[in-house]
């Protein structure tokens, strides 16, 4: 990840035809930042993204992830919160690697809809949606947008050398694809959250 103006993780890149543009899609507890103009797509039910950018170079890339669910003794605020700071910290020191200036950074965040049985008691979409609220403030970058919370899970189009974003909300799923994505993220999670020691799951 060393090398200036190169993309980061691009697990799933592809030409999306409708916008004619080169495009990546990226799944939970992946990110991807880029340089060059791009479209950055993932789909987010429970999970949060933040779209990051610097406003002047259009340097910009996205995140996806999720804190990993209460477990039955409840755990602590702080140890369920290092996931998304690392989520966060490792998409915004690629940018900066990327050449970017801390102070022309803005944030676009979305997500944290209730839409896995079983997680509304944790309130795992509410805990996503206020973390990254809360991250971000404390790094003063300022959210611009946000679309969070709500039942329905997103689609989420990102265009960091614009620093437009589109947002698909789907009213009804005809696979449970993004569900089942969203549980074993959420089971990986819980698996390291268990072993404890350093976080290691991008």
């Amino acid at each position: 990840m060393e090398h200036l103006y190169q993309d980061a993780l691009a697990p799933n890149l592809y030409y999306d035809r409708n916008f004619n543009i080169q495009a990546v899609k990226i799944l939970p507890g992946e990110y991807y930042a880029t340089a060059r103009p791009m479209l950055i797509v993932t789909v987010l039910g429970s999970c949060v993204s933040a779209c990051i950018r610097d406003r002047v170079s259009g340097i910009g890339g996205m995140n996806h992830f999720m804190l990993p669910a209460l477990n039955d003794f409840g755990e602590p605020v702080n140890a369920s919160a290092r996931y998304g700071t690392y989520a966060m910290e490792i998409l915004i020191n690629q940018l900066l690697k990327m050449g970017v200036k801390r102070q022309n950074l803005e944030a676009k965040v979305f997500g944290g809809g209730n839409v896995i049985k079983g997680f509304t008691v944790a309130n795992v979409g509410e805990r996503n949606a206020a973390f990254v609220r809360e991250y971000l403030k404390a790094e003063e970058i300022p959210i611009v947008a946000e679309d969070l919370l709500d039942i329905y899970p997103r689609k989420v189009y990102f265009f960091p050398a614009q620093g437009r974003v589109l947002i698909k909300k789907l009213m009804s799923l005809h696979n449970d694809t993004i569900l089942r994505r969203e549980q074993e993220y959420n089971t990986r999670l819980g698996a390291t959250a268990e072993r404890g020691g350093d976080v290691d799951l991008f």
